[in-house]
């Protein structure tokens, strides 16, 4: 799912909160749309539980696994009307990632080695549409969408989506950021995992190759349009020049919600289905190098001052 962030980057608050914490306007069953991150996707209610006067609903995001069920306050959920669809399309428009993403493209789907089949080569001349976020899995009918079937699709390891959440906690409720610069950084992950990956297995060299150049790729024109929250923009303006590149500065952190985004990302391309998947599992395996390595590659706490904008609020007090 998204990076979760209730708050930032034009979610609507006022909307979200005008539910009275005494009176429930949901049920069991009910189709809704729900926030989770800057965004907001199609769910189902599963179950309704009040404690301390709260209402709590546990919910299914249609189109996703099951292991992305969780349970949210009311505050995060929205009616089911065209009104509220209309704001769901809006804030997946203003998310999408600028056309010089393109740029990373070619090389995390370009063929791969002459062992793979050619079920690999990927028409890039065919787009398909902009590629909204979650576009089809959200169940929102959007007219320049493709298939749901051709969508690549990224299962987390529980820890790393903990590690998700975790992120946004500490960005978006506590004001605190990624110290900069980070180490390892983006650019050293990626060159220690395709080390362990030619130790167990040389022959995928090639494949592997580039498919981190594509990572790297799409980190580096990702970030800055569509891996940031609000909170962070400043920082980023100050610590990364025109002629740097982000991988070399930010580390996991920001490399796992990458991870998010790619299926949006890739919708821009016309994949193979066998293409598809070998790409599939080939993102899984970083992913759970990325889980072993946890401890080493992800920070444990956040830089303990406050984001620029609560940090002036606190100067005036």
């Amino acid at each position: 799912m998204g990076n979760s962030n209730k708050d930032d980057d034009g979610a609507d608050t006022n909307a979200r909160n005008s539910a009275s914490p005494d009176r429930c306007s949901f049920s069991e069953g009910d189709r809704v749309l729900a926030y989770h991150g800057p965004l907001i996707y199609e769910a189902k209610i599963q179950k309704v539980d009040s404690r301390k006067k709260e209402w709590r609903f546990f919910v299914h995001y249609l189109g996703w696994n099951k292991n992305w069920d969780e349970w949210v306050p009311m505050d995060r959920l929205l009616k089911y009307t065209e009104e509220n669809v209309k704001k769901q399309q809006a804030l997946m428009k203003n998310q999408s990632l600028d056309k010089t993403a393109k740029s990373g493209r070619s090389a995390l789907i370009k063929p791969k080695s002459s062992n793979d089949t050619k079920a690999d080569k990927e028409d890039l001349k065919n787009h398909g549409g902009r590629g909204k976020k979650r576009r089809s899995e959200s169940g929102v009918e959007e007219k320049d969408t493709g298939s749901t079937e051709k969508l690549v699709k990224i299962q987390f390891p529980s820890t790393l989506k903990k590690q998700l959440v975790d992120d946004w906690e500490y960005v978006t409720q506590l004001g605190k950021l990624v110290k900069l610069p980070r180490s390892p950084n983006v650019d050293e992950i990626l060159k220690k995992y395709l080390d362990y990956r030619l130790k167990k297995d040389s022959t995928i060299a090639e494949s592997v190759g580039e498919i981190l150049k594509g990572l790297r790729g799409y980190f580096d024109k990702a970030l800055p349009a569509m891996l940031l929250y609000k909170k962070e923009r400043q920082q980023y303006n100050e610590t990364v020049a025109d002629n740097v590149s982000p991988s070399t500065i930010y580390g996991a952190e920001h490399l796992l919600r990458l991870f998010v985004k790619l299926p949006e990302l890739l919708a821009y391309v016309n994949m193979e289905e066998e293409a598809s998947k070998r790409l599939q599992q080939k993102l899984l395996d970083f992913l759970k190098y990325l889980q072993k390595n946890q401890s080493a590659f992800f920070l444990s706490t956040y830089d303990g001052s406050k984001s620029t904008e609560e940090t002036d609020e606190d100067q005036n007090d």
